[in-house]
């Protein structure tokens, strides 16, 4: 049996196409493992990705709520120093108004301060004149009445004397008194 060079052709062709099918499943497996490694690593990346970009945007809503709460802080600093502002401007006003007030109670006391003086002065030259006059001493009792009614000072000294008497004996007061002598002696 003596094969032909077409038969062994034939078989030679055979063999290769067999081989060839035999080899394809080898070849199409490998393709197919390359194929889900390639998947497998792109969705791992993309897995990857996914985490680390759901990670800045964690990152950066937790910056945006700290600069939303600094705002905030920096709304409610802004709101009370405009409270502060206010009650500051309250407090200046009303120191003013009491500046105003201690000047007027000062300018009161000094006025006070003398008329007390006029009035202790007044006093003390109506006690003199009173006992002048008691004494019979007419030309003394007419200085110290020129010195009662001399106005040099701006008012005479008689205005500061008390026109009520501040003993219940129903008795002059010390203006009526002094008016009694002047009439007597002047």
């Amino acid at each position: 049996m003596s094969q032909t060079p077409e038969h062994e052709r034939e078989e030679e062709s055979f063999s290769l196409q067999h081989a060839a099918e035999h080899e394809r499943p080898k070849k199409q497996q490998s393709v197919l493992v390359y194929l889900v490694i390639l998947f497998a690593a792109a969705f791992l990346l993309m897995a990857l990705s996914y985490l680390m970009q759901r990670r800045s945007s964690d990152a950066t809503i937790e910056d945006l709520r700290e600069s939303v709460t600094a705002m905030q802080s920096v709304g409610d600093i802004q709101t009370q120093n405009e409270t502060l502002r206010q009650q500051v401007a309250d407090l200046e006003a009303q120191l003013e108004e009491a500046q105003r007030e201690l000047d007027g109670m000062r300018d009161t006391l000094n006025t006070m301060t003398v008329r007390e003086e006029r009035l202790t002065q007044a006093m003390d030259l109506f006690w003199q004149i009173d006992e002048a006059y008691v004494r019979g001493r007419w030309t003394l009792c007419r200085e110290l009445i020129g010195r009662m009614e001399d106005v040099s000072a701006g008012s005479a000294l008689k205005e500061y004397l008390p026109r009520e008497s501040t003993t219940d004996n129903d008795r002059f007061s010390p203006t009526d008194r002094y008016q009694e002598i002047y009439d007597d002696v002047m």
